[in-house]
């Protein structure tokens, strides 16, 4: 195994939403082509965190932190930062799939129009062809890609949304509870594509799915009430955990 590489690096990281605060002195690292799982009980911060990440955050009148998040040694909340190109780097699935109101094609086309990234209607093309393939969906919808993206069921809906976070050709890929609203086959569906993504991307996944979180991910940190009470691999993680309270999250005595 090769040895691993920090993608993005987060210390001391205090977010507040107005006098309330949602995270207290969050130190973590999330290592490069591994999938990290954050999970913990509902409202512990999980979502607010990767939201750090990419300054969705920002969007939030009354949300202000400190504290630093870099990604390869860049501090994402410096000046000089451009939230914009930032956004380009690190793709964002929701939980509640989202298309937009438009078609397959245009759906997948709308980042790379936005930030110029091709220069003829041909390369465009084959951007959303490749990352329609990268998603696991091109062959269900070749014949369709000019139908509205909103006629697909939920598990192609959030793997178009997946489709559209590749196409601006992130390094980092962001899901929030991304198989919550889908039932257990598109679910598998999803859990196999984030298998094959981490070979080329830094992927981070909140999962209400302890199951979930043994299964896709390299590594595992546990929230509880705006805290980071333990990360690490995730097989250690779950089998010999070293806090009380991840153990007592695990075997369902809280939660």
């Amino acid at each position: 195994m090769s040895i691993e590489e920090l993608k993005v690096s987060i210390k001391n990281l205090n977010v507040f939403y107005g006098e309330k605060q949602a995270l207290f002195g969050i130190n973590l690292n999330i290592y490069a082509n591994e999938v990290t799982s954050l999970i913990g009980p509902s409202g512990c911060g999980k979502s607010t965190l990767i939201k750090c990440i990419n300054r969705m955050n920002d969007l939030v009148d009354i949300c202000r932190y400190n504290g630093q998040i870099m990604i390869d040694g860049e501090d994402v909340n410096d000046p000089s930062t451009d939230p914009v190109s930032l956004r380009t780097r690190i793709g964002m699935v929701f939980q509640k799939p989202n298309p937009f109101p438009k078609s397959l094609y245009d759906n997948v086309a709308y980042g790379p129009r936005l930030h110029g990234m091709t220069n003829s209607k041909e390369d465009l093309d084959e951007l959303v062809i490749t990352s329609l393939q990268k998603a696991g969906l091109f062959n269900e919808v070749k014949d369709r890609l000019f139908e509205p993206g909103t006629g697909l069921s939920g598990g192609q809906q959030q793997r178009l949304c997946i489709a559209r976070a590749l196409a601006v050709n992130p390094e980092i890929i962001l899901m929030d509870e991304p198989c919550s609203a889908l039932d257990p086959i598109a679910t598998a569906k999803i859990e196999e594509l984030i298998e094959e993504l981490k070979e080329k991307y830094t992927i981070v996944i909140v999962t209400h799915s302890m199951q979930q979180a043994a299964r896709v991910s390299n590594r595992t940190a546990y929230m509880h009430m705006g805290e980071l009470i333990e990360s690490g691999l995730t097989k250690t993680i779950f089998s010999n955990p070293e806090h009380i309270k991840t153990q007592d999250y695990i075997t369902g005595r809280i939660g």
